[in-house]
């Protein structure tokens, strides 16, 4: 199994001359299985167009593509790239899409099919040449084939979003973002007017129980790609509710999940590359000699070798 990052940023694509060390594109990930080089994409993003600009050097003249879609879920930012990806304008390619149903409850194939209209695009959904099917994905295990099993967990965001655990050949690849720890959501101050004790007994317990239930999902992951788009200064003083996790929340969660090597994703939009390397600098220091996790920032180009 290889993996390739080709957009790591969150929210929105942030081109420019602070960001050209780890990239301005947002979210999307390649995988290769085998010697079959199977390919399975995570997300839409706007990394989507610069992987369809190799696929359409380097793959097309062995034949039409073929390739399955994962989508986290259908947030703009992990789904503008796909009206610029070229092989669903080109016959012969076959592309499966999978992915969560949004809190809607409108099914994927509608969700995608709305940017893909005269309003938005030149391009309407239904003069795309490739044939594609959907698949509306809940939690769960799936058997895709070729020995790849995948399994998905239900994170911590203002919409139904998965993440992806991919077991090939004893390796393990998983992704946890757009996710936020989750909280209480009752009072637990007895002088708040709201504050119910059993109330907030049980807040805690769910909360501490779905963490758990994260955390047992990437456990023993060899590479793990965890939200990290806020520090904890930043993500307590106005972030909370807002779907993503501190630096400090996905190091110790991967830390007690015993992860091998863990790669932080989802930088902010006005996340520099000079603050970046600082974060990295910073955060490799505080865990040196208490973890034999290895910890990295995710970067445009960044490749992984599972074999």
């Amino acid at each position: 199994m290889k993996v390739r990052l080709w957009g790591v940023r969150g929210s929105i694509p942030s081109p420019g001359p602070d960001t050209v060390k780890y990239g301005g594109n947002t979210s999307c990930i390649e995988l290769r299985f085998g010697e079959k080089r199977r390919l399975i994409i995570i997300d839409a993003g706007s990394g989507l167009r610069v992987l369809s600009d190799h696929l359409m050097t380097h793959d097309i003249k062995n034949g039409p593509i073929e390739a399955d879609l994962f989508l986290t879920h259908t947030h703009w930012d992990h789904i503008l790239g796909f009206p610029f990806f070229v092989p669903i304008y080109i016959p012969g390619t076959k592309l499966r899409i999978w992915g969560p149903p949004t809190h809607e409850e409108e099914s994927l194939d509608k969700v995608m099919a709305y940017q893909l209209s005269y309003r938005y695009f030149p391009v309407r959904h239904e003069e795309l040449a490739a044939k594609i099917e959907y698949h509306n994905i809940q939690e769960g295990r799936y058997d895709l084939g070729d020995g790849i099993i995948m399994k998905t967990k239900l994170l911590n965001h203002p919409i139904l979003v998965l993440g992806y655990r991919f077991e090939y050949h004893g390796r393990t690849f998983c992704t946890c973002y757009d996710h936020e720890p989750f909280y209480n959501l009752f009072p637990t101050d007895p002088k708040h007017p709201d504050y119910d004790p059993y109330s907030a007994e049980e807040g805690e317990a769910a909360a501490r129980e779905e963490n758990e239930r994260v955390a047992k999902f990437f456990y023993g992951a060899d590479v793990l790609l965890h939200d990290a788009q806020y520090t904890i200064e930043e993500y307590r003083a106005s972030k909370i509710g807002w779907g993503h996790s501190a630096y400090e929340h996905a190091i110790n969660a991967a830390h007690r999940a015993r992860v091998k090597k863990l790669v932080l994703f989802h930088h902010d939009i006005n996340r520099t590359d000079a603050e970046i390397d600082r974060f990295e600098e910073h955060y490799r220091g505080l865990i040196s000699g208490k973890s034999e996790m290895q910890v990295e920032m995710a970067r445009e180009g960044m490749e992984f070798d599972l074999s």
